[in-house]
Parts: structure tokens; C-alpha cells; sequence
């Protein structure tokens, strides 16, 4: 159980697909501009995910080796058409909104990286958890930065005023520039908190000069 847990947080905190191992850049910036579409894409790509890893990994002893990659892309493909044409058919505003970012889920790194990375190594349940915490860490990055972009740059979140009044909005943050400011920040402060988090090393194997001293046990000398 504690490992399924595992399995379903990692993506969510400490191997954030976004801010921590830096994938999907292209749509994290490009959609970001307010969190109506970070929520819309970022339930596309999770469902993509999920989807995609639970089929890779039930025909992961029956896919040959040398054809791999298309096929895993042939997979991905087939479920990006199912909820493009669900978006389409249901809400077709958010289809607007998303545009060409929405079929090139296909190509997105963070969905080829899971299947080749855990999915065709792992049988269907961790992996269905794998892609639903990668999912949910690529979706609530992209809902930070949205709400951060949208809020500065529009004075709105989700499309209601917030801080007409008091505030003028500041445009550039809902252009290229803030978009890559906002995430240069994001990232920033996701390493800085995954530094404080890992435990702190000791011991000889710490230390920088450990190949060269003459204190390690075989090495002759007395263990520090």
C-alpha cells in the first residue's frame, strides 16, 4: 500500500513533471495565460496519462523492443483523439481556448516519458497511479502558474474581476516574457523546498575528498 502511495505522490511534489524535472515547457507556458485552461489541459493530458500507461503496461511483454516508441505514440494518439472529440462534443469553448496545444498532447514529453520510463516496466496498477500523480503534479503546475498569470496580468481568476479598483493589471504577465518569469520563479522555489527536504548525507561517503583519504577502512587507515 505504501508503495502505491508512493507511486501516486511522487509526481505531485517531488518529481513534479513541470517544476522539478522540467518537462512539457511548450504547453506549461504557452496555455498558463489563465487557469481556466491550465484546469482544461491539465485534465486532458492526466486523462491521456492514465489511460495511456494502463493499456502500454498490460501489452508491455507483447510490444517487440525495436517498435516501441511507435507504438507507444500509436497508443498515446488513439486516447489524445477520444478526449479531443469529448472536448469538442462537450465543451467546445475550452477546445477554442486550448487550440493546436490540445492534439499535440501526443507529443508531449511528460506522456512518451512515463510509458517508456515506468509503464512498459511495471504491470497496471502503479502504473495507472504513476500517470494519475504525474497528471494531477502537471496540473496543478500548470493551475499555480494560471492563477499567478491571470491574477498579475488580468486582474482576474477564472474570468471573475479580482483587483479592479486597487490594482491595474500588468500586461507583460500574460505575455511570453511573464509566462517564462513566472516559471524561472516556480521552478526556483520547487528546488529550493526539494533541497530542504532531502536528508542531509554523512559520513565518509559525504565528503569530497573521499576517494583520496587515507582515513577510509580500505585504505588502510581508521574509519572516520
Amino acid at each position: 500500500m505504501a508503495k502505491l502511495l508512493h507511486e501516486f505522490t511522487k509526481g505531485v511534489v517531488k518529481e513534479n513533471p513541470v517544476l522539478c524535472l522540467v518537462l512539457g515547457t511548450c504547453p506549461t507556458l504557452a496555455i498558463s495565460t489563465s487557469a481556466g485552461n491550465a484546469i482544461g489541459m491539465g485534465v486532458a493530458a492526466t486523462a491521456v496519462l492514465v489511460c495511456s500507461n494502463a493499456v502500454i503496461s498490460l501489452l508491455r511483454r507483447v510490444i517487440p523492443d525495436k517498435v516501441r516508441i511507435p507504438a507507444y505514440i500509436t497508443i498515446i494518439a488513439g486516447f489524445v483523439s477520444v478526449v479531443q472529440m469529448l472536448v469538442k462534443a462537450y465543451a467546445p469553448d475550452i477546445d477554442t481556448a486550448l487550440g493546436i496545444y490540445l492534439p499535440l498532447i501526443v507529443v508531449n514529453c511528460i506522456i512518451l516519458g512515463r510509458a517508456e520510463m515506468f509503464a512498459s516496466k511495471n504491470s497496471v496498477l502503479p502504473s495507472i497511479l504513476d500517470g494519475l500523480g504525474m497528471g494531477v503534479g502537471f496540473t496543478a503546475a500548470l493551475l499555480l502558474m494560471g492563477c499567478i498569470r491571470e491574477l498579475l496580468g488580468a486582474g482576474s481568476l477564472f474570468g471573475v474581476p479580482v483587483t479592479s479598483g486597487f490594482m491595474a493589471p500588468i500586461l507583460i504577465f500574460i505575455l511570453p516574457p511573464g509566462g517564462f518569469f513566472v516559471f524561472g520563479m516556480l521552478v526556483a522555489l520547487a528546488s529550493r523546498i526539494a533541497k530542504k527536504e532531502a536528508p542531509a548525507a554523512t559520513g565518509c561517503a559525504a565528503c569530497p575528498m573521499a576517494s583520496s583519504c587515507n582515513r577510509l577502512p580500505e585504505k588502510g587507515g581508521r574509519d572516520a
